[in-house]
C-alpha cells in the first residue's frame, strides 16, 4: 500500500472542498447572511490553510497507485468530503446533531436526496445553495472533478476514475484520463446551465433555477420546499423532467453526438431500453392511476407519471405529488424501478440498466446452453462482445449486491423494532424502502419515508446504516467494502 500517494491526493482533495465552500459564501453575503457567511469562510480557510501547508511538495512520479489504492483514495474521499461538508449544516443549527448533518451530506454528495429535514425552506440561503450544491459536484464525482484541474503523471489516474465511476465498465474518450474528465465535465456544465436558463425563462429566480438545476443534473433530489417540484408550474416540471431523463443516460452518448458519430450514439443498447421503460412504466402507472380515480384526465396523470417514472429511475428523488395514494400496483412498480436505476455512465444510481441488460442476456444464453451444451454463445451489448470478466463482474456484484441489502434491511428491522415504542410506526414497507433508497441513492421510499415524509425519526443506529448505505451505492460497493479487508492494509 502506497500511503503517501493515499496522503498527496487526499490533502488535494481538502483543499478542493475549501474552494468549494467559496460558493456558498457568496450567497451567504449576497443575502447579507452574516453568521453563516462566517462559518462557511471559516471552513473554507481552515480547509485550504491544510492543503497548502501539509500537502506533499512536488509531482506525482514515485508516487505511483494502482486498483487498491485507487479504491482506497476513492472512499477515503468521499467519507472527509461528507464529514467536512456537515460542518456548516451543524455549525449553522441547521440540523438537531453532528450525525444528522453527516447524513445530510452523504446523501447531498451521493445525489441520493433522503433527508432529515422536514421544512427545508426555513434554511438560510447560503445553506440550503451548499445543500443542492453537494448533489452538483457529487453528481459527476469528486475524484474525476480533481483530474480536471490537478495533474497525474504515469497514468495512475484511471484507477482512480475507474473506482469512482459507475457501471461494469469505464472507459476514456480520449487517450488522457484528464482530457476525458475535462470532456465529462464540459457536457455536465453545458446541461446545467442550459436547464438553469430553461427554469428561469419558465418563471423560476435565478436562485432557485440554479439549485433545482444543481439537484437534477446531479440527479440528487433536494428541494427548496416540503412539497419538492409540486409547487411549481407544469412547464417547469417538464423541463425538469426532460433533464433528469438526460442526465441518467451514459454520457459518452452525448459525446458521441458532439463528434457527429450519430450510428454508435444509437447502438446504444441500455439507452433504448432505459427509455422505452420510463415510457411503459409512465403509461402503465397512468392507466392504473386513473382506473383508481386519482386523476381525472389522462394528460394530468401523464405528466405526474412521467415526473414520478423519470425521478425514480434517474434515482433523482423529485416528486410532484405524495404517490403514497397511489394503487398498490402503481406504488409496486415504483419499488421495482427504484432498484433498477439508471445507465451507467450517467449521474444516477441504482444497480444499473447495462448491469440488467447483461444478466438477462447471460441467462438467457444459460437456457440454450442448457438445451445445447456444446454450442458457444456470447453476451452482446451495442453491437460488441462483452468480455467474459466483465460478465463475471456483473454476476458477482449482484450477489455482494443483494447481500448488503439483506444485511441492511435486517439491521433497520432490528434497531427500529428495540428502540421505538410504536414499533407498528416502522412497518415493512418503511424499512424496505429505507434501504432501497438509500443504497440506490434515490432518495424517497414509501410510507414514513415517502415523498412528505423524512428519515429524520430513525434511530442513530439505522442512520450509520443507512449512511453506509448511501456511500456503499454511490461508490457501488467495492470502494467502501474493501476498506473492511486487512489484505488491503498489506504492503
Amino acid at each position: 500500500m502506497n500511503y503517501d500517494a493515499i496522503k498527496y491526493v487526499l490533502l488535494r482533495l481538502i483543499r478542493l472542498m475549501g474552494a468549494l465552500l467559496v460558493p456558498p459564501l457568496l450567497v451567504c453575503l449576497y443575502y447579507r447572511e452574516w453568521i453563516d457567511a462566517a462559518i462557511f469562510a471559516a471552513v473554507a480557510a481552515v480547509c485550504i490553510l491544510i492543503g497548502y501547508v501539509t500537502a506533499i511538495k512536488g509531482k506525482t512520479e514515485g508516487k505511483a497507485f494502482y486498483a487498491r489504492e485507487g479504491l482506497v483514495i476513492t472512499a477515503f474521499a468521499w467519507i472527509i468530503f461528507s464529514l467536512i461538508g456537515a460542518i456548516p449544516f451543524s455549525l449553522t443549527g441547521s440540523t438537531d446533531n453532528y450525525l444528522d448533518s453527516v447524513f445530510e451530506t452523504v446523501s447531498g454528495f451521493t445525489t441520493t436526496g433522503s433527508t432529515i429535514m422536514t421544512d427545508p425552506s426555513v434554511l438560510g440561503h447560503g445553506i440550503q445553495f451548499w445543500r443542492c450544491f453537494t448533489h452538483w459536484v457529487g453528481g459527476m464525482g469528486i475524484l474525476v472533478f480533481l483530474l480536471t484541474i490537478m495533474p497525474m503523471t504515469g497514468g495512475y489516474s484511471m484507477h482512480l476514475m475507474r473506482a469512482e465511476s459507475p457501471g461494469p465498465t469505464v472507459g476514456k474518450y480520449v487517450p488522457k484520463v484528464k482530457d476525458t474528465a475535462k470532456i465529462l465535465y464540459g457536457i455536465y456544465i453545458g446541461i446545467t446551465v442550459t436547464e438553469t436558463i430553461l427554469l428561469m425563462i419558465s418563471g423560476l429566480s435565478l436562485y432557485e433555477a440554479l439549485c433545482v438545476t444543481f439537484s437534477t443534473v446531479g440527479t440528487g433530489g433536494f428541494g427548496l420546499y416540503p412539497a419538492s417540484c409540486g409547487v411549481y408550474s407544469v412547464a417547469s416540471r417538464t423541463i425538469i423532467t426532460v433533464f433528469m431523463a438526460m442526465c441518467g443516460i451514459n454520457f459518452s452518448v452525448y459525446y458521441f453526438l458532439l463528434k457527429r458519430k450519430w450510428k454508435e450514439a444509437w447502438n446504444c443498447d441500455e439507452m433504448r431500453f432505459y427509455l422505452m421503460t420510463i415510457f411503459a412504466s409512465a403509461l402503465l402507472i397512468s392507466w392504473n392511476a386513473m382506473r383508481a380515480g386519482i386523476f381525472d384526465a389522462f394528460g394530468e396523470a401523464f405528466h405526474h407519471s412521467l415526473f414520478t417514472v423519470t425521478s425514480i429511475m434517474t434515482t433523482t428523488g423529485f416528486a410532484s405529488i405524495d404517490y403514497n395514494g397511489w394503487p398498490q400496483f402503481s406504488r409496486t412498480l415504483i419499488i421495482i424501478l427504484t432498484f433498477v436505476g439508471a445507465c451507467a455512465g450517467s449521474t444516477g444510481g441504482g444497480f444499473k440498466i447495462s448491469r440488467i441488460v447483461i444478466l438477462v442476456k447471460n441467462a438467457r444464453n444459460e437456457i440454450h446452453r442448457a438445451i445445447h451444451p456444446k454450442s458457444v454463445h456470447k453476451v452482446n451489448m451495442d453491437g460488441h462482445v462483452v468480455e467474459e470478466d466483465t460478465v463475471r463482474s456483473v454476476s458477482a456484484y449482484l450477489a455482494i449486491y443483494v447481500m448488503v441489502f439483506l444485511i441492511s434491511f435486517l439491521l433497520v428491522a432490528f434497531f427500529e423494532s428495540i428502540s421505538v415504542i410504536d414499533m407498528e410506526r416502522f412497518d415493512f414497507e418503511t424499512n424496505l424502502t429505507a434501504v432501497a433508497a438509500t443504497l440506490n441513492n434515490v432518495g424517497p421510499g414509501l410510507n414514513l419515508v415517502g415523498p412528505a415524509g423524512g428519515f429524520h425519526d430513525f434511530t442513530w443506529a439505522s442512520k450509520i446504516v443507512l449512511i453506509f448505505d448511501m456511500l456503499a451505492g454511490r461508490l457501488e460497493l467495492m470502494p467502501i467494502l474493501i476498506l473492511g479487508s486487512r489484505h488491503t492494509w498489506r504492503k
